[in-house]
Formats: C-alpha cells, sequence, structure tokens
C-alpha cells in the first residue's frame, strides 16, 4: 500500500512541475539592439575597432577621412567572421577566402555583395550610437557609402 502511494505521490509531483514550468516563458537574453561605443575622439583614424564584435556582432570604423560607419561581423557568403588583418588593411574570410576591403566592399572569393552597415549617429551626450535595426545591405559591386550615403557619420 505504501509503495502505490508513494508512486501516486512521485507521479503527481512530476506531472506539477511540468505544469509549473509550462507559465514560466522560456526568454532568450540578447544584446540591445541600440548601443553606445564610445566618444568619436577615442577611435583614431584608419582603423577598426572590434572591441564590440563578440558581444554585439558589429565593428566600429573610421575611415583616413574622419568618417564614421558601423559594419556587421558576417561574411555575406555563408556568415561566418572574417577577421580584420591589420598588415593587409583588409577583412579575410577563413571559411572560403572572401576578402572585403576596409570599407566592406568585396573584391576576392564567393562573397556575393559588400558587408551590411548599420546606422550610426552622435547621442545626446556626445557618444557615438549604433542601431542595429536600421541596416544598409550592401549592394554587389558598389560602395555602401554611395549607395546609403546616410550609413556614413561625419563628426
Amino acid at each position: 500500500m505504501r509503495v502505490g502511494w508513494g508512486s501516486l505521490a512521485g507521479f503527481l509531483a512530476i506531472n506539477s512541475a511540468a505544469f509549473l514550468r509550462f507559465f514560466y516563458p522560456r526568454v532568450l537574453f540578447e544584446p540591445p539592439s541600440q548601443f553606445k561605443v564610445g566618444f568619436p575622439d577615442e577611435y583614431p583614424p584608419g582603423q577598426v575597432n572590434s572591441q564590440y564584435q563578440r558581444e554585439y556582432g558589429t565593428w566600429v570604423i573610421r575611415l583616413p577621412d574622419g568618417a564614421f560607419f558601423a559594419m556587421e561581423t558576417k561574411c555575406t557568403h555563408l556568415g561566418c567572421t572574417p577577421s580584420w588583418m591589420e598588415s593587409q588593411k583588409k577583412f579575410k574570410c577563413p571559411c572560403h577566402g572572401s576578402g572585403y576591403y576596409i570599407t566592406g566592399l568585396n573584391f576576392e572569393g564567393p562573397a556575393p555583395r559588400p558587408m551590411d552597415r548599420f546606422k550610426i549617429s552622435v547621442a545626446e551626450d556626445g557618444q557615438l550610437l549604433v542601431d542595429k535595426t536600421i541596416k544598409f545591405p550592401g549592394v554587389p559591386g558598389k560602395e555602401s557609402s554611395e549607395v546609403y550615403p546616410q550609413s556614413l557619420l561625419r563628426v
């Protein structure tokens, strides 16, 4: 008799736990789609900043002329993460060898188009603000700055 009651209690406990679990949603924690990346004077001209690559999937780049843009860290071929090769001044995808200039324009390998950019602006406190909800997709054979002049920020 005790075995029967014990089995029933165990059965009810397991089913109650499963029933209660139903009321707790499965939450996926993702980084915010808008984030600040520091002040403009923290970025030397002609440099790629990969500080936000891992957490936000974004490079912040300041061109030699001083203009800023934010670029997605994803190869347009199959979505791998290219590496910035400082000595060669290019992005190189380790998966299939696609190469990109500092502007994101593809020039070698199987990548079908330039890398995508995100909107970058200056927040009220003077810091650079990246908005990943506004994306500027690369257009085959064209510099993103020509197609989307609003993807560049001149400070």
